[in-house]
């Protein structure tokens, strides 16, 4: 591969790398009220996300709700969370693959462990496709908020397969609605569908009284 094509593809990447949206170093944290909607159940507490990216659930009293909403706000915050791009890909290559019909541009990735590839289009990561241990896992972006600051990914597909036999096991569909609250951006409604063994559950996630935390 041509040194000129390895450096194109790095840069390419790094834009739109670079374009998303992420919280500053100033990023005092929040707290929020939750209710988490799943069927014809309803639960209520709330949610404090630290300075320093802690995450705490409280007033839930069902452990697997609890849980199971701590881990998908630490997946929210690993997006929103800064990382240079030199301590997340500086010890990856990349390659520039096929263009797609809209217009995305794939990008093939060497040093990452987990195998990731990337597809860019108009300065935004718009397709990752990754392998972690038992399943390979392929997410693609639908829909966007340009924040002024970087753009937020609303709505988009995750599709679980396994990597030995390609057979799809889960797919989830995620829309996500973000406000301004101060200087930042925070969720404050996450609907995500989940088809899985011939059966479609929808869980709806709403955060209200976003609130800043002191510094």
């Amino acid at each position: 591969m041509p040194a000129t094509q390895t450096l194109d593809a790095q840069a390419l990447f790094r834009a739109a790398y670079e374009n998303r949206y992420t919280w500053d170093e100033n990023f005092p944290g929040f707290t929020a009220k939750v209710t988490l909607i799943e069927g014809d159940r309803t639960y209520q507490g709330q949610v404090k996300v630290s300075r320093d990216y802690s995450v705490e659930v409280s007033g839930i009293e069902d452990e697997h709700v609890r849980e199971s909403l701590y881990n998908q706000l630490r997946d929210v915050i690993v997006h929103r969370k800064r990382n240079s791009f030199e301590a997340a890909h500086g010890k990856n290559t990349f390659q520039i693959g096929q263009t797609d019909a809209s217009g995305a541009v794939e990008i093939l990735v060497s040093g990452d462990a987990m195998g990731s590839n990337y597809k860019v289009r108009d300065n935004q990561i718009v397709y990752v496709s990754r392998v972690m241990g038992r399943v390979a896992f392929a997410i693609t972006h639908r829909e966007a908020l340009d924040t002024g600051s970087g753009y937020i990914s609303t709505n988009y597909v995750a599709v679980f397969r396994n990597p030995q036999t390609n057979e799809v096991v889960r797919q989830m569909e995620f829309e996500d609605t973000y406000v301004p609250v101060g200087n930042y951006y925070l969720m404050s409604r996450q609907v995500v569908h989940t088809h899985e063994n011939g059966q479609t559950s929808t869980v709806e996630i709403r955060f209200d009284d976003l609130q800043l935390l002191d510094d």
